[in-house]
């Protein structure tokens, strides 16, 4: 035989590279790429009503109790599931006849977010708290309601050899979104402030500008197409008037979930699984501050190491959950976001350092983002039926911002009381009840009743 010969073995150099360019590949496909920008559209609102606006308020001279409470403005996160039936079961007039069921509700719920982060822009944390809240919550209403859409166009338009690249596309860019919208909403505030602008006007600009940068979603909605799945449960509930298809949507969606084995022990996982995150999280952005920080250290850090740690976190995740079993991956993602608070608690006891800063927010982002994707794949493999995959992803993504909305919202009071190192030490302790609950699922084989769960 010669060297050309077809039984002849391929050199592994050689199937390293072919496989490796399958694999970027599958990262150029049309679908993936639209999730990707997707994936940046639902993380750019979130930190407008979060953690960029408490910097905000800190600046204002809002004090530490009230910037804690101000979590509560995420309410909308957690009760989305509620009008997810609609979402699922309703057509947005003139849109969905253009666009389709999904795509009409992603375009409307974009221009509803961009009314209300105009809305935010023009308020005053100093004078008016009251109406920062409003503007808040109406930021996480609208932001909330895209999230439910792309969630269900997610996992109804990537095909089983994609869900990976998706997946670890969408954390990726979800969390640029949020870098964007604390980082680079924070640098543009400072360039407005250096052209000459109050501080006030400033952040309404830094706001503004934000507000714009969702249109990135909705071309993304109208160029992309209609998920195959959608459109046929869309069909086979056609005949049904809108009453009824609202409620088969929730009513379907919840007992489907609610009948499972050990579906409560599942649903206090779910909001539990991030909520060491989410409580020290909360007071990240003062935190720093405090510190003695500047608004631009802490965007230069978060906008540049940060966010290489972030893309590094994420496509980690990946790997892990593809090399490791999704009961072996969550522990991992577990003990990795819980750890990851000790270096907060070790930078509030050094000196002011843009190296230490650098480290700690590195050490957060990255673990967070493996702790992001190991977690959403979970999610997703518990949302099976198309007919409302909105509604059951709504439900779960709801339940696990519980810990980011209310359980954390005494955490300014406990940081105010404790002090800073002794907080993130607390927060570390947060990760106790979700591992807890992990042991119990795994031994009741919950995990192994998933099947295999790609990542």
């Amino acid at each position: 035989m010669t060297g050309t010969d077809a039984a002849s073995p391929v050199p592994p150099a050689a199937s390293a590279r072919a496989s490796w360019r399958d694999s970027l590949a599958v990262y150029l496909q049309p679908r993936v790429l639209i999730v990707m920008f997707l994936g940046f559209a639902s993380g750019l609102p979130l930190a407008l009503s979060g953690s960029t606006l408490l910097v905000w308020m800190r600046e204002a001279g809002v004090d530490l109790g009230t910037i804690g409470l101000f979590a509560l403005v995420g309410t909308p996160y957690t009760l989305k599931f509620l009008w997810a039936p609609l979402v699922d079961a309703l057509h947005v007039p003139l849109l969905s006849r253009w666009l389709g069921r999904r795509r009409g509700w992603l375009v409307i719920a974009q221009l509803l977010l961009i009314a209300a982060i105009l809305l935010l822009a023009l308020t005053d944390p100093a004078r008016s708290p009251l109406l920062v809240a409003l503007g808040a919550l109406l930021v996480a209403a609208a932001s909330a309601t895209q999230d439910i859409v792309v969630d269900a166009f997610r996992v109804e338009s990537l095909p089983e050899n994609e869900q990976a690249a998706g997946m670890a596309s969408y954390v990726a860019a979800y969390r640029i979104g949020m870098l964007v919208s604390t980082a680079g909403a924070l640098f543009l505030v400072s360039a407005y402030e250096g052209a000459g602008l109050t501080r006030g006007a400033a952040w309404m600009w830094g706001y503004c500008s934000m507000a714009a940068l969702v249109l990135i979603g909705t071309v993304t909605a109208l160029i992309a197409t209609e998920p195959e799945q959608s459109r046929l449960a869309d069909q086979a509930t056609s005949g049904e008037g809108a009453f009824k298809r609202v409620l088969h949507a929730a009513i379907g969606a919840f007992s489907e979930f609610l009948t499972r084995p050990d579906a409560a022990a599942v649903l206090a996982f779910v909001v539990l699984f991030k909520f060491t995150d989410a409580f020290s999280g909360t007071m990240t952005a003062p935190f720093v501050i405090d510190l003695g920080y500047s608004r631009n250290d802490y965007a230069a850090i978060v906008k540049g190491v940060g966010l290489v740690a972030t893309l590094i976190g994420g496509f980690a995740g990946g790997y892990v959950a593809r090399r490791y079993s999704l009961v072996a991956s969550l522990w991992i993602g577990a003990v990795v976001q819980a750890l990851s608070n000790l270096a907060f608690a070790w930078l509030s006891t050094v000196a002011v350092s843009q190296w230490a800063l650098a480290l700690a927010i590195s050490v957060e982002n990255f673990t967070g983002a493996i702790g992001t994707v190991i977690f959403v794949a979970y999610l997703s493999a518990l949302c099976k039926n198309p007919l409302h995959t909105a509604t059951q992803y709504a439900l779960l993504t709801a339940l696990a911002a519980v810990g980011r909305t209310y359980l954390s919202a005494g955490a300014g009071y406990v940081a105010a009381a404790t002090g800073w190192p002794a907080f993130f030490s607390i927060s570390v302790a947060m990760a106790l009840p979700s591992l807890l609950l992990l042991a119990w699922l795994q031994r009741r084989g919950h995990f192994a009743a998933l099947g295999l769960v790609k990542v």
